[in-house]
């Protein structure tokens, strides 16, 4: 479902970079990568600390509770745009710029970003939320392939990004797709499947030592056809039981009704486990479950808050970065990850 492409790859060369740097001056810093999505999932956005940025990030609006950086592909875009005249454009780009939207975590520098992220998170008065995305074999080989090399690379990484966040606020949306790959025709079976549950109830364990993390495993969508039994059977055996919850519609399009149905339905089969909802880009619902790779005429959906309205939903999150490329798509788009600014303005423009 996603894939951290060539693109991607130098832009987390780039981050690590930065993050040396920043190291050494001391100033502050932030986040980076980037991927792709299948039945629904999504492209991290690629954060380069910045060295003139203040303490804490930018102005937080009042009742936000999730973090809002000013180094996210949309609020490098806004400032472009502001330096060339195109005022509309950028006032139009703030809708996603203004939001706060998730980090990505994978391959490289995953430890440094969590560090730096929920650190300038924590002086802004705010929660960062991550997204963990480097299980072993990644994607079922797709647009986001790669991740750990094996077992012991996975729990060291997992590790580290435990370590990182310290005392600190953060949410954290567990590994998307992972899960529901062991249940569909990816072939992640037999001793596969039962190495990536076992990771997944380590990584819920290391990172639930640390005493202000949630932890969301991502369970799929509506549209991606599962035996609810079967998926929280699977969820319980990746260690859901300690976990905060679990995460729907990750990178997808689903209105907030149908996926709230969805997560109910699936919560009773878990004892009433609650959950959080991607509402990034589903403002005007789905096209289609064959429909998730950059569908047209599509719109930003509810800002990500935790005042929902609804029992079991702890928040709504922008855990995708709209704005940013599904993939290619067969027809030469922006790869994984990359900035698609046409796109972005039709998602903002077309917001309620």
């Amino acid at each position: 479902m996603r894939g951290v492409g060539r693109a991607g790859t130098i832009r987390w060369a780039a981050l690590v970079a930065g993050l040396t740097a920043l190291a050494v001056s001391g100033c502050g810093g932030s986040d980076g990568g980037a991927a792709k999505a299948a039945p629904g999932v999504v492209a991290p956005s690629s954060e380069v600390p910045s060295t003139t940025a203040e303490p804490g990030g930018p102005d937080q609006l009042p009742g936000q509770a999730f973090y809002v950086s000013d180094q996210t592909n949309a609020a490098r875009q806004v400032a472009m745009l502001r330096s060339q005249g195109r005022t509309a454009e950028a006032d139009t780009l703030l809708r996603i710029a203004g939001q706060p939207s998730s980090q990505w975590l994978g391959e490289q520098g995953a430890q440094q970003i969590a560090e730096q992220v929920s650190r300038r998170a924590a002086e802004a008065g705010r929660t960062a939320v991550f997204v963990a995305y480097d299980i072993p074999h990644r994607d079922c080989g797709q647009y986001s392939a790669g991740g750990a090399a094996d077992a012991a690379a996975y729990r060291s990484w997992i590790t580290g990004v435990a370590q990182a966040l310290g005392d600190r606020k953060a949410w954290v949306v567990l590994e998307p797709d992972a899960v529901a790959h062991t249940l569909d025709t990816c072939g992640i079976k037999g001793d596969l499947a039962a190495e990536r549950y076992g990771l997944l109830a380590f990584a819920v364990q290391e990172l639930k030592k640390r005493p202000n993390v949630r932890v969301y495993l991502d369970a799929g969508n509506p549209g991606w056809a599962q035996d609810p039994d079967d998926l929280a059977a699977a969820l319980r055996r990746s260690g859901i039981a300690a976990a905060d919850g679990f995460a729907v519609n990750v990178a997808n399009f689903y209105p907030t009704d149908r996926n709230a149905a969805y997560g109910n339905r699936l919560s009773a089969a878990l004892g009433g486990k609650h959950f959080v909802i991607d509402t990034s880009r589903s403002g005007n619902g789905s096209l289609g479950s064959d429909a998730w790779c950059n569908p047209p005429g599509r719109a930003l959906g509810e800002p990500p808050t935790t005042e929902t309205g609804r029992p079991n939903v702890d928040a709504y999150l922008w855990i995708k970065n709209p704005g940013e490329s599904d993939g290619e798509c067969g027809r030469g788009e922006p790869r994984a990850g990359e900035f698609w600014l046409p796109y972005a303005l039709g998602l903002a423009g077309a917001a309620r």
